[in-house]
């Protein structure tokens, strides 16, 4: 049980039904039948009301991972290095070699991306979506560039999550360099008076603050900190251009 991963192990809900069930399938194999104790395939009727765990999150990221991986026709190694050392700084060094395990099984296979996300959006939250998101942009952003492959398609993927265009560009901001990159960060216009600023922050600080993922455990709680500080350091630019106190 040990190979399939810390957050497989701690169980799967929704994610072995529909298109993310059939990937789950090719990695698990036959540990179905040898873990019912630990994992177990819902049927029609109880899939509707599952509550998502870790596990459902994290094989739920690592599958649309493998697909931005794939995005640009091919993986290099430099790349998946770049991918190994994002992991552990996000989720230390056995959460980073578990999910690597499971994401060299899933670059093999065909991912239906539109399908997999229109399953993800019925069942997880909007925080913990744009949480998806962020992760795809520090993947795609682990060699200092985002592909313009890789850039089209984590904008795919954020729109049939659901995700907002101010959402969007507010994530895609804090990764690819823009001359307006603090005010697009908090949702924003240049020329707003300060108040809005002030306003406008308070608003985004409530939105990507970590509390909003803590029900998918410590290391997705501790990687969304990330985010939350790239929103306080694009106030902090504004306030500091502005001179506000």
């Amino acid at each position: 049980m040990a190979k399939i991963g810390k957050w497989i192990g701690g169980g799967l809900g929704f994610t072995l039904g529909g298109p993310l069930g059939a990937l789950a399938g090719f990695f698990l194999g036959s540990v179905f039948d040898e873990a019912d104790n630990i994992i177990h395939k819902p049927n029609s009727e109880t899939i509707n009301r599952v509550e998502i765990t870790q596990g459902d999150y994290m094989f739920s990221l690592l599958v649309l991972v493998s697909a931005v991986l794939k995005a640009d026709g091919k993986i290099l190694r430099s790349e998946l290095d770049y991918v190994k050392e994002f992991l552990i700084r996000s989720f230390g060094p056995d959460g980073a070699q578990q999910a690597l395990i499971i994401l060299k099984d899933l670059t093999k296979q065909n991912i239906p991306v539109t399908d997999v996300c229109v399953q993800i959006r019925k069942y997880v939250d909007h925080s913990s979506r744009l949480q998806l998101v962020h992760f795809l942009f520090g993947i795609a952003n682990a060699d200092g560039l985002v592909h313009p492959d890789e850039l089209q398609l984590i904008r795919h993927i954020s729109m049939t999550l659901g995700i907002s265009e101010a959402d969007y560009n507010s994530i895609e901001a804090m990764f690819v360099p823009k001359t307006d990159w603090a005010y697009d960060i908090l949702e924003i216009q240049n020329q707003a008076t300060n108040e809005e600023i002030k306003k406008s922050y308070r608003k985004m600080a409530l939105k990507y603050h970590p509390d909003k993922v803590s029900y998918l455990g410590e290391d997705v709680q501790k990687a969304a900190n990330e985010k939350f500080q790239k929103l306080n350091e694009a106030y902090q630019a504004i306030c500091k251009e502005r001179g506000i106190s």
